[in-house]
């Protein structure tokens, strides 16, 4: 059973301004390839491309060909690499994208980025502090605009790829004039090249030249009276607050025998079940140990992992994971936060050998899913259950995976946000978010 309608008008008014990641979305149909004037001069594909085979747009650059200095800024800006790893910096970068990075078109939720949440984010293994770029005013040094990249190597249908994941474009609101978001996307792009890296994967709501892969946001409601409470929702006609308690109310207990927090020495069967199960999918990343360790394991108040244990032969045979990302209630006499889990990786074992003597493709998919459906909708039951032990109020997911084998029976129900996922300087063939194994924060 889905979410009742008036349940999920601000979550879809959220979930839409968060797929954004500027916060420049406009409600306008998409613009025309001559509208885009910054990405119709990029080497991404265009939207009226099409694409039979995978591969890059233009060649690698020499690195004694890579433009050795930043691009220039208006003159009253200058550009700052900021220090994640400092307090004083992290907390300018979190104030700053909490005032301007994402906020529903009522102004009553802002997201709220903790310095741990963007810690996890930004440092990774082998993150560049050369990526970390902010742009300051020279006078007063105040930070008004921040873009970063981190390294990862994602699998584009038959390729594996390194990249880097862009994310944080970040523009002061008064200063959203300037086309700094251009000179951003360059000089990050550019910092990219010196690291003999030419190849981008990001995400964002609006529509841009062109999309390989768009999904949708889907919600669960743990905390429907808070909801309501804070305006996320109202009653609906004939709906009564006990009856909606009722409609989402869930065990208290896990069901999965061997289910547990995932530790340290989980970190190796994780890794080699979870790339086994990307294999599945044609956008995926490629995760080595040191991956899984930093953003698998248990980070208190940002991550949570967990892992089956088959209690007999103490075999690792399913993980999940959610993260946190909390919203601020805005002038709220009771509540000041809503607590919202999303969705992160997660990997359940396949009868490989059953399904390779399905010859026909479809027919395959189709007992893949029936194998895996009830022992997913299961997992994802806990799932929902342990955020809502850990007081999360709301649980969010994309389509993308195998999310749509459980999100109907969970009782998710579907928002307006859209996720689109691109490629810079990669043609890659369409890809349906059911095949989408990438999930950026």
């Amino acid at each position: 059973m889905n979410a009742p309608a008036d349940v999920q008008e601000k979550l879809r008014a959220l979930l839409h301004q968060m797929a954004l990641n500027s916060g420049s979305a406009n409600g306008k149909e998409p613009k025309s390839m001559e509208e885009h004037k910054f990405w119709k001069t990029q080497p991404v594909v265009k939207h009226d491309e099409v694409v039979d085979e995978d591969g890059a747009i233009e060649p690698d650059v020499p690195l004694d060909q890579v433009r050795a200095t930043p691009y220039p800024l208006p003159k009253e800006f200058e550009w700052s690499l900021v220090n994640v790893e400092d307090d004083k910096e992290i907390k300018e970068l979190y104030e700053l994208l909490t005032l301007n990075y994402v906020e529903d078109d009522d102004a009553m939720f802002r997201f709220d980025y903790s310095a741990e949440f963007l810690k996890w984010a930004l440092l990774p293994p082998g993150w560049k502090k050369s990526w970390h770029i902010g742009v300051r005013v020279a006078s007063n040094k105040k930070l008004v605009a921040f873009i970063s990249g981190i390294p990862q190597d994602v699998r584009v249908h038959n390729n594996v790829k390194r990249m880097v994941e862009i994310n944080f474009l970040c523009i002061h609101k008064k200063l959203r004039s300037k086309r700094l978001a251009p000179v951003l996307i360059k000089e990050v792009t550019r910092r990219t090249h010196l690291e003999g890296i030419f190849q981008a994967v990001y995400t964002a709501g609006v529509v841009l030249p062109k999309p390989m892969a768009t999904c949708r946001y889907f919600h669960r409601s743990l905390n429907p009276k808070k909801l309501v409470e804070t305006g996320f929702s109202q009653l609906g006609r004939n709906m009564t607050m006990a009856r909606l308690i009722k409609l989402y109310k869930m065990q208290t207990q896990t069901n999965t025998p061997g289910l547990r927090p995932m530790e340290e020495k989980d970190v190796k069967a994780v890794s080699t079940l979870m790339n086994k199960y990307m294999s599945h999918f044609n956008l995926a990343p490629h995760f080595g140990e040191e991956d899984v360790r930093h953003w698998l394991i248990t980070r208190p108040g940002v991550v949570w992992g967990y892992v089956v244990e088959d209690p007999e032969t103490k075999e690792i045979t399913d993980f999940f994971s959610f993260y946190s990302l909390p919203s601020t209630v805005i002038n709220h006499t009771t509540h000041s936060t809503l607590n919202a889990a999303y969705c992160f990786y997660y990997a359940v074992q396949i009868p490989d050998e059953e399904l390779s003597k399905i010859a026909d493709v479809s027919e395959r998919e189709a007992a893949r899913d029936k194998a895996i459906k009830d022992r997913l909708t299961g997992l994802m039951q806990d799932a929902l259950i342990l955020a809502r032990q850990n007081d999360f109020d709301v649980f969010n997911a994309l389509n993308l995976m195998d999310n749509s084998l459980f999100i109907d029976d969970l009782k998710f129900g579907p928002g307006d946000g859209y996720l689109h996922f691109y490629l810079y300087n990669w043609r890659c063939r369409e890809v349906e978010s059911k095949k989408v194994g990438l999930v950026m924060l």
